[in-house]
C-alpha cells in the first residue's frame, strides 16, 4: 500500500473514512448566519424549531448573507426533475425564476413565517427590520421565497390568511422600496 496516495500499488484510490465533524464546528464554518444565534422551539403556533439571536442586532443590519450557494435552478426544472421536485419543501425563491435547494435543511431554514416580520428577505439575504434585542426569532415573509401565485401548505399562524408567493416584480419593489426606507432610517 502507498500511505501517501492512499492507494493499493497499481490499484485504484481507496476512499479513507473521515468521520463527521460536530455541528457547531460546521456551523461556525459554514454558516450564512452573522450574529450568535441559537436554535429553539418557535414562539409561532405549529412551527416547530425557530432561529433566535443571542445578540442585539441594530435595524438595517445584515442577519443572514449567501454563502456557498454553487446553483440555483429553474421553476421548472422544480417541477419536472423527479429529484428536485421531491425536494420542494427546501427550496427558496433567489431572484426572478431562479431558487435554491436545501435539503441539507441549514441553520438558516429554521427563520419562520410571519406577515409581520422581524427580517426582510432580500435577494438572499435577511436584513434587520428593527432594532432586535437578543432573544429575538428571526421571521420573514414566505412571500417573498415562494413562486408566484404558489401557496404554502400552511398558514399564517396568526392571521389564518393563506401565504401565496409574490410575484418577483411585485416582491422586489416591495423589499427594494423597504430596504431603501430601512437603510435611509439609519443616516
Amino acid at each position: 500500500m502507498d500511505g501517501a496516495a492512499g492507494r493499493v500499488a497499481g490499484g485504484p484510490p481507496r476512499l479513507r473514512y473521515t468521520p463527521p465533524r460536530p455541528i457547531r464546528a460546521l456551523r461556525a464554518v459554514s454558516s450564512m448566519i452573522l450574529p450568535r444565534y441559537r436554535i429553539a422551539a418557535s414562539t409561532i403556533g405549529g412551527a416547530g424549531q425557530g432561529l433566535f439571536l443571542d445578540e442585539a442586532v441594530r435595524a438595517g443590519s445584515i442577519i443572514t448573507a449567501p454563502d456557498a450557494i454553487d446553483r440555483t435552478w429553474r421553476h421548472d426544472e422544480l417541477n419536472t426533475d423527479p429529484e428536485l421536485a421531491a425536494q420542494r419543501h427546501a427550496c427558496a425563491r433567489w431572484f426572478e425564476d431562479r431558487y435554491t435547494v436545501s435539503p441539507d435543511w441549514p441553520d438558516e431554514c429554521y427563520v419562520n413565517h410571519s406577515f409581520s416580520p422581524t427580517g426582510l428577505w432580500y435577494l438572499g439575504f435577511i436584513f434587520a427590520l428593527a432594532d432586535l434585542p437578543a432573544g429575538t426569532e428571526v421571521t420573514v415573509d414566505y412571500r417573498h421565497l415562494l413562486p408566484p401565485g404558489e401557496a404554502e401548505d400552511f398558514v399564517d399562524s396568526v392571521t389564518g390568511e393563506t401565504i401565496v408567493g409574490l410575484a418577483w416584480e411585485d416582491a422586489l419593489a416591495s423589499s427594494t422600496q423597504a430596504l431603501g426606507r430601512l437603510l435611509d432610517s439609519r443616516r
